[in-house]
């Protein structure tokens, strides 16, 4: 019997079949940890990002945005402490070459220093560095040495005084970015879940001390929102609260959500304290302070409330949730399924479909030109090969919340059907009422498989 549930080898042969994700250099070979974006991919993540931006910046009068450099001076992550202690603990194996993470390998191999492959022997654990090296100008010796970014935060830190100059900012403010970041993954694995490259969506919030823990919260119930306002489904998300927490934070939660391999970070929401702007004080020698005109220049360094989510892990947190293996069965079909991405429809990559019935009697130019109506505001595709019903699947397959469908009786009255992706229901209406039901579908949205 076929097995109709999700699981990430599905979610990997519906992305290269469609186009979302292609392995990177597959011609020769791929190459670990790293993943090239399709045509449906690029317009599934681009519109992850818009939402995320219109969300943090837009609808806030107190959040601004920044594109910082990757290459930041070297200096910058000594402050941040990724040059002394962002590494994991490394263990190979001398028999087949296998690498492990010691902190999350099995115990028991690690401590018999037993191979979990080939039961050769290991070695002693060793720490080793996440961060990308590289050299700037023409001599490679110790003075050129800069690292790609790992993570976008300290772009925002080293720049926030410029941003309260500049644009006249008062506490509490925050500063919003999208960027790639790049960390040299022990281990990658589980598709794009864990990636050496990838894009980061973060804002960093400034508040004065002592408001840190009401903003914290404000945070925390902002982001899950989010999630839910695009349609994910929250049964399959939760909170993880760090009993652990890293050196810089007072608190930390992550927004976990249950991938086919399980629940795992989505997003976290943490408490910085005022760590890294007193370590970028101490290492850059300028003073970090925020200079409080409205309450008699008080001074003081303000604590950070991050909000930090990965916008590729997030691509496939969205194609894991909107995917769906429907039965469809009707008379004289009893094993009738559909494969389904259910996106809402500011995420999905293609908006609307335009198919004529017919390639003949006029009926693919009407269909062109009711593409051409429409793609000014929403992106479309048009497809004219096949049985009506084929194109409806592979639309659905794609995660097209509405197909138009041009008739005969289009030729007579300039009336079209409009199909609904969820619920596969049609109606008739008129042409010129088109673009603004589309509006009205798409504002009104709410998922209810």
């Amino acid at each position: 019997m076929e097995d109709h549930a999700i699981s990430m080898e599905k979610i990997v042969s519906l992305c290269k079949r469609r186009g979302f994700v292609f392995q990177s250099s597959e011609i020769y070979g791929g190459q670990a940890g790293a993943w090239d974006y399709g045509p449906l991919g690029i317009e599934l993540k681009k519109n992850i990002q818009n939402a995320w931006w219109k969300e943090m910046t837009q609808l806030h009068d107190n959040i601004v945005g920044l594109d910082a450099a990757i290459l930041m001076h070297p200096r910058v992550w000594e402050a941040s402490g990724h040059v002394a202690n962002f590494s994991d603990p490394l263990v190979d194996c001398k028999k087949c070459k296998m690498r492990y993470r010691a902190d999350t390998m099995d115990q028991k191999a690690l401590a018999e220093k037993k191979c979990p492959a080939c039961s050769g022997e290991l070695t002693e654990p060793r720490e080793f560095n996440l961060m990308f090296k590289t050299h700037i100008g023409p001599a490679e010796d110790t003075a050129s040495i800069v690292y790609l970014r790992p993570e976008t935060a300290q772009g925002i830190y080293v720049n926030y005084k410029n941003i309260i100059q500049s644009n006249r900012m008062k506490i509490p403010f925050g500063i919003a970015q999208v960027g790639k970041a790049f960390r040299n993954e022990i281990v990658t694995k589980n598709f794009i879940f864990r990636t050496c490259e990838f894009e980061q969506m973060e804002m960093q919030f400034f508040v004065k001390p002592g408001e840190d823990d009401k903003f914290f919260e404000f945070w925390r119930n902002e982001r899950w929102a989010f999630y839910k306002k695009y349609g994910v489904r929250t049964d399959k998300l939760r909170w993880y609260h760090h009993e652990k927490l890293a050196h810089y934070a007072k608190d930390a939660y992550d927004i976990e959500y249950e991938f086919p391999m399980g629940f795992q970070e989505l997003e976290g929401v943490h408490n910085r304290t005022d760590f890294d702007l007193k370590r970028h004080t101490e290492y850059s020698g300028k003073d970090m302070q925020y200079i409080d005109q409205d309450n008699g220049n008080e001074r003081y360094i303000p604590y950070i409330i991050e909000t930090s989510a990965g916008l590729t892990r997030n691509v496939l947190m969205f194609l894991c949730d909107a995917y769906e293996e429907e039965k469809v069965a009707d008379k004289g079909n009893d094993d009738d399924w559909r494969t389904v991405l259910r996106f809402h429809p500011k995420i999905a990559p293609v908006t609307v479909a335009v198919l004529p019935l017919m390639k003949k009697d006029g009926l693919a130019e009407i269909a062109q030109e009711i593409r051409n109506e429409l793609k000014d505001d929403f992106v479309t595709d048009y497809d004219q090969a096949g049985a009506i019903g084929k194109r409806y699947r592979r639309q659905d397959e794609i995660g097209t919340p509405f197909c138009v469908t041009v008739d005969y009786e289009t030729k007579d009255d300039n009336s079209v059907t409009l199909r609904f992706r969820d619920s596969m229901e049609q109606v008739r209406l008129p042409r010129a009422a088109l673009a603004e039901r589309l509006r009205e579908e798409i504002k009104g949205y709410s998922r209810t498989n």
